[in-house]
């Protein structure tokens, strides 16, 4: 029984999800990895991955010759006000050094990952919808569609309503407004290069990337694949009262009473997204957990399970790949026989860096919200992004190897140190 490999249950198929899957297969482990839905759904729209997780991506092989085709490619983002005059210009090129971006649309990119994970030997489950979890001293285990499935570990992935939160937790918490949502499209271009005003973005041999800001409001247009795609999210004020973040179909119009005094281009951009291609998201803001790892150290939550992000911050998927390869590192550290040790050892590792850059959501927000524009138009450099060091410029898996002892050691000098003690 001591030969067999690690067995490790992944419950989600998301980007934190499908790492863990393909950095434990790398390692040797055993990996199922549920998935509820019964297909894998192209959906979603720009979403984008830091140097920090692109790193991740370089590093399976394959995977960065296929997504550079279908990824934005532009060198920097343009700043307007919200009537439309010049702020300032963004480049990227002093990050060259910290690794490469990956920005594209979250169902493309996703297709990728996914097909590697198969390519690499991950057992992935569609249509398997995670009933329960439960753990002993010995193992960790779900009940998906009425059958109970055992292994050494689970790592649960499956987004901010995962039912391994009660487990961890002891308690089931609940979110709250944020006070914002977002109009969030993705479309072909045809409507945009029927307009004057708008047939500019449509560049077939350069991606472009533009940002239209306003009191409590931003408006963020890419244009990538040759000028045929255009992703553009809307960021405003909402005082909806719901239970989760969700999302809708979105309507032109209500989007552009989101913006009503702006300038026309604004209007033009929304007004040429076809039926179908607007979706209305809510969202909610959840408190940082206490902790991510249950009672016996055998489930830990991994991703948005954990650590929801806002979408200001820019890091949501890429913390959720660096979780999946901590964890997986942690675990060939550790060996089978000391799983306990290596759940630990993953949240500890984990917890305060994601903790900082969780808060980099509100902070990035506000700089745009807030910003005081008889101000920005004299200081229009206050508008950049903050690109820190610390965030992008990182590789999680040498930082896993290089203080997986010392975190041990750590851990075990506490003198709560003991399998049912918290973090």
């Amino acid at each position: 029984m001591s030969n067999e490999p690690l067995k490790v249950l992944i419950v989600g198929a998301g980007f934190g999800g499908l790492t863990a899957a393909i950095e434990c297969r790398k390692k040797g482990f055993s990996v199922i990895l549920f998935e509820g839905n019964r297909s894998r759904r192209q959906l979603g729209d720009i979403i984008s991955f830091g140097s920090n997780s692109g790193r991740i991506f370089r590093s399976w092989p394959g995977v960065e010759e296929k997504l550079d085709p279908i990824c934005h490619h532009s060198d920097g983002l343009d700043f307007r006000t919200y009537d439309d005059e010049f702020l300032c210009r963004q480049t990227w090129g002093a990050e060259a050094d910290w690794g490469k971006r990956f920005n594209g649309h979250r169902g493309e990119i996703h297709e990728v990952c996914w097909n590697h994970a198969l390519e690499v030997g991950v057992d992935i489950r569609l249509g398997c919808k995670v009933q329960e979890y439960f753990e002993t001293e010995t193992e960790a285990g779900v009940v998906v569609n009425g059958e109970r499935i055992v292994g050494d570990v689970a790592l649960a992935g499956d987004g901010v309503r995962s039912l391994a939160r009660t487990i961890v937790l002891g308690f089931e918490d609940k979110p709250k407004s944020s006070g914002y949502a977002v109009y969030r499209a993705w479309m072909p271009t045809e409507g945009l290069k029927k307009n004057p005003s708008t047939a500019w973005l449509a560049n077939p041999d350069k991606d472009l990337h533009v940002g239209w800001l306003g009191p409590d409001v931003h408006f963020l247009v890419a244009t990538l694949q040759k000028g045929t795609a255009c992703s553009w999210v809307l960021t405003h004020k909402d005082e909806a009262d719901v239970e989760e973040s969700w999302s809708a179909p979105g309507y032109v119009e209500e989007a552009i009473k989101a913006i009503p005094d702006w300038a026309p281009i604004c209007h033009d951009i929304i007004r040429a997204t076809p039926e179908g291609c607007l979706v209305d998201w809510k969202l909610v803001f959840r408190d940082p957990l206490p902790t991510w790892i249950s009672p016996k150290r055998r489930i830990a939550l991994i991703g948005d399970a954990a650590h929801p992000f806002l979408p200001t911050s820019i890091q949501g998927a890429s913390q959720s790949m660096e979780d999946g390869v901590t964890a997986a590192v942690c675990l060939e550290l550790a060996g089978k026989q000391n799983v306990p040790e290596a759940i630990r050892a993953y949240e500890r590792i984990r917890y305060l860096r994601v903790l900082a850059t969780q808060r980099t959501g509100v902070t990035n927000r506000d700089a745009w919200h807030k910003a005081d524009f008889d101000y920005v138009r004299k200081n229009p450099e206050s508008v950049k992004l903050p690109r820190l060091d610390w965030v992008l410029n990182f590789d999680c898996e040498k930082h896993a190897y290089d203080v997986y002892n010392e975190t041990v050691e750590s851990l075990k000098a506490d003198p709560d140190w003991k399998p049912d003690s918290r973090l």
